[in-house]
Formats: C-alpha cells, sequence, structure tokens
C-alpha cells in the first residue's frame, strides 16, 4: 500500500471522516463567498511570471469547478489552462495517457514547462504527470488529494469504484510511486477538517524541495476556493523555475496555517 516501505510493518487502516465533517462540507459556499471579499489581500500575493499552470478538477468534477482558481492565477500573470477533458469520472488508467497529450500541447505551445495544480483527484493525476513526464512539469501542488497511506479512506471510494471500473486496489505499483517522492518541487495543502477524505491520504514525505501545508478549518469542496489555499498556491507558483523554498506562512492569512510539523508525513 501507498506509504509502505520494505521491512517496515503495514501502514494502519485509516478510516473515512465522520458524518459530522461529512455534513459540514456544506460551509464550501462561505469559503468561496470569503475569497471573493478577501480578494483586495488575495491580489497582494506574489505576481506570476507568465508561465502555463494546468488546473486539473477533482472527482466528479468539471473545468467549472476550477475556473476561480484559474482566474485568480490569471489575474497574478500566469497562464492558466483548463483540462478540457469534460465531468472528471475517474479513472487513472483510462485518463492518463490523454492528460499527457494535454500537457505535452501546453508545453509544446508555450515552450515552457507547466506547473499542475490538482484538486483532489486531480492532484492525483497532477502526481502521475509529473513522474510521467518531469521535463514538461516545473512544479505540482495538490489540494486535499488522497494519493498516500491508505487512499480507501475517502467517502467517495465506493462511488468511484462504480463510475470508473477501477478497483483502489489496481495499479499498486503505480499508486507507490504517486505517493512516493516525485523528481520535481511539490507542496500537499490539506486540512483535517476535510469531511470527505481522511488528511492523513493527503500527506507526502517532507524533503529539500517538498512540504506538506495545513489550513486550518477548510473543508474538501471548499479547499480550491478557500483563501488560505489559494494565497498558499499562489506564493508556490511564484518560486523560480528549479528553485524551492520552504512556505513562508506569513502575510495577511498567516491564521489560517497550522505550523511546520516535522512529526507529520505520509
Amino acid at each position: 500500500m501507498p506509504g509502505e516501505r520494505d521491512g517496515a510493518e503495514p501502514s494502519p487502516r485509516l478510516r473515512p471522516p465522520g458524518l459530522g465533517l461529512l455534513l459540514a462540507e456544506a460551509r464550501g459556499l462561505f469559503e468561496f463567498n470569503a475569497s471573493l471579499f478577501l480578494s483586495p489581500l488575495l491580489m497582494r500575493a506574489p505576481k506570476g511570471d507568465g508561465h502555463p499552470v494546468l488546473a486539473l478538477p477533482g472527482f466528479l468534477a468539471s473545468d467549472l469547478s476550477m475556473a476561480p482558481m484559474r482566474r485568480y492565477l490569471h489575474e497574478l500573470g500566469y497562464d492558466a489552462q483548463a483540462w478540457r477533458m469534460g465531468r472528471n469520472l475517474g479513472g487513472l488508467a483510462r485518463v492518463r495517457d490523454a492528460l499527457r497529450v494535454r500537457l505535452a500541447e501546453i508545453h509544446a505551445a508555450t515552450g515552457r514547462k507547466v506547473s499542475l495544480v490538482g484538486w483532489s483527484l486531480g492532484g492525483v493525476y497532477a502526481r502521475d504527470l509529473a513522474l510521467q513526464a518531469p521535463d514538461m512539469v516545473r512544479y505540482v501542488v495538490t489540494l486535499g488529494s488522497p494519493f498516500a497511506n491508505d487512499v480507501r479512506a475517502t467517502n467517495a471510494t465506493r462511488l468511484y469504484e462504480a463510475l470508473s471500473g477501477e478497483r483502489v486496489e489496481d495499479f499498486s505499483e503505480l499508486r507507490e510511486a504517486i505517493a512516493g517522492d516525485l523528481p520535481v518541487p511539490n507542496s500537499s495543502i490539506f486540512s483535517r477538517s476535510d469531511g470527505i477524505v481522511n488528511w492523513k491520504t493527503c500527506l507526502l514525505h517532507p524533503s529539500e524541495r517538498a512540504e506538506n501545508i495545513e489550513v486550518y478549518f477548510a473543508s474538501h469542496i471548499g479547499l480550491g476556493v478557500n483563501p488560505a489555499a489559494l494565497w498558499a498556491v499562489a506564493d508556490r507558483l511564484a518560486q523560480p523555475e528549479g528553485e524551492f523554498w520552504p512556505f513562508d506562512r506569513a502575510g495577511p492569512f498567516a491564521i489560517a496555517y497550522a505550523p511546520p510539523d516535522p512529526t507529520v508525513s505520509a
């Protein structure tokens, strides 16, 4: 399973978030409204250098769900791109070739490496793309993406399997790779109050160019429009190509971030 290492004890079985957190997902609307209200502060984020950013939606979502993210990044100076593959009905094996073609199109059209921002399942796709084509990928940011540990610990697993035709247990070697270290800088943004996926499935192994960023009280369906999460995405993408430094939790949304915890890792 993802997160296990040779000679290590198997990771304990994780549980999906409970009913209370699941019902609290309705607060995602308030997170979106908060971003609108706080837009003057959000526009103080570091400006982009015009490089392309491909936004990948979560399970059951479409490009519409990533429209606020793309508009925000566009206003900051990025070439924000949609995935253009309709509604995300799951199936990593089914979409990975088409996603690589989409990535190659953007890379060829712009002549620049592409940053990937993936929400939930879109983040799993983003990590896989970085493994497939590191020469075309600049940075990876995931938002509430269940790629590590016991990835069955979500409230969407059964529906994913029914619609995609894939079992979570399929492609174990691929899932191990996605949960491991990436060849490009990457950040995982997550919240312990996520009502869809167990937050421990979002944890990457921190390294010199990889980090976990915890946002307090964010929902799963609101994470891609949460103002603190948006600020963190913009800050991470503003790093020069090939460089990485830890996320600075100071700034207008400092109160929304948990301090870095070296004991928290996949």
